[in-house]
């Protein structure tokens, strides 16, 4: 069942929402993850379960990292553009690397944490589990009533090694080009890399972990995808998957204002993220201790936690027709669409009831978030 939250269930969620920054496990944990323990136990750990993880449902991670650093030459490729800078909330650590997403190892392993990710999500499918949990999010999509006009070009903003990148090229062959963007210089590089390399996957006897075939339509790009240099009013489509979790919110919604530039009147914003509303993900963050292992890979994941409603809020008052569902047990997919006026002109000046405003369709009328969450429990790598 689907229907628009009223007032009074937005403010409920809201109020319940959990918030574990206070008390003696919080603060004790804050000083775990400013100290040494962070860089030598708690990241370590996190990293071994999530490669664990990885080789316990097939994904044969160690053999595909070998292989991927053995196609290079790499020195050189990590080069900045003149005139592209790194924000600074960019290099802070991310993911168990020091140096975050730019490094080597981030690069060569994104693709092999995003096939560990999806067998988490979705544990019974194995290694396919990916594939299982990104098809979630193509069907919340379209229930949404995503479109992509013939002849139009795509931005996947923070597309890191291209996994999304390609993905939407497969998916809207009408699309005239898919242009992706990312600040780091590795995973650009390796993203073209797998492009020229075009390698089969293990299902089908190659070295990969899936099969990626060559599209010259697609364009992966060194940049800041807040700064695109793209034309206004240029595109039918934008892009910002599993992306803004990793972000302060003022970075996020500097990626939603750009998106609101590059836009063609009618065009629209796609937004799929973690959904700190569902009640798996709520459960977790309330246990300091169990959400440790995230939060130390993850160092902006109680910022983007807190501050969803206000990143919602900017894009209810800068969007129309802004709509919201699950598409996971943990995962919310949201599209809003530009003005055809051009602005924010074109929609109310009082946009104080966002729960009005936004077409929440998460929750079922007894207050039961919509998908039944698969998750493995944290401590569990594999199905039992």
């Amino acid at each position: 069942m689907t229907h628009a939250s009223t007032e009074e269930e937005f403010e409920t969620r809201e109020a319940n929402r959990a918030q574990p920054r206070t008390g003696l496990a919080q603060s004790l944990l804050n000083f775990a993850l400013s100290s040494p323990l962070w860089k030598y136990v708690l990241v370590p750990q996190a990293r071994a379960n999530i490669v664990k993880t990885a080789e316990s449902n097939g994904v044969r991670w160690n053999e595909a990292l070998e292989w991927i650093k053995a196609q290079g030459p790499w020195d050189g490729q990590d080069k900045m553009p003149p005139g592209v800078d790194f924000p600074e909330y960019y290099l802070k650590p991310f993911h168990a690397y020091e140096d975050g997403n730019i490094n080597w190892d981030a690069a060569w392993e994104q693709e092999l944490a995003g096939r560990a990710v999806g067998a988490r999500n979705f544990p019974e499918y194995g290694p396919s589990g990916e594939d299982a949990f990104r098809s979630a999010f193509d069907k919340a999509l379209d229930d949404l009533g995503a479109v992509v006009p013939q002849d139009s070009t795509i931005v996947d903003m923070g597309c890191g090694t291209g996994t999304s990148t390609r993905r939407l090229a497969e998916r809207y062959p009408q699309a005239k080009s898919i242009l992706a963007f990312d600040l780091s210089p590795n995973m650009v590089a390796v993203g073209k890399r797998l492009l020229e390399l075009a390698p089969k996957g293990v299902d089908e006897g190659g070295p990969w972990v899936t099969t990626i075939r060559p599209d010259d339509r697609i364009s992966i790009s060194i940049g800041d995808a807040a700064s695109t240099g793209l034309p206004d009013s240029s595109v039918g489509v934008v892009n910002i998957g599993l992306v803004v979790h990793e972000l302060p919110v003022a970075a996020s919604i500097a990626l939603c204002e750009e998106a609101l530039r590059l836009l063609k009147p009618g065009g629209q914003l796609w937004l799929t993220e973690m959904d700190f509303d569902s009640p798996a993900f709520a459960a977790q963050r309330s246990n300091p201790l169990l959400f440790s292992l995230i939060r130390s890979t993850e160092p902006f994941l109680d910022e983007y936690a807190d501050g969803c409603a206000d990143l919602r809020a900017y894009i209810s008052e800068a969007y129309q027709e802004v709509k919201i569902c699950a598409a996971t047990g943990r995962h919310y997919a949201l599209i809003a669409t530009k003005p055809v006026g051009g602005g924010k002109d074109a929609v109310p000046a009082d946009t104080s009831q966002i729960a009005n405003i936004i077409d929440d369709r998460r929750f079922n009328a007894d207050g039961s978030y919509a998908v039944a969450d698969t998750h493995l429990k944290t401590w569990e790598t594999k199905k039992k």
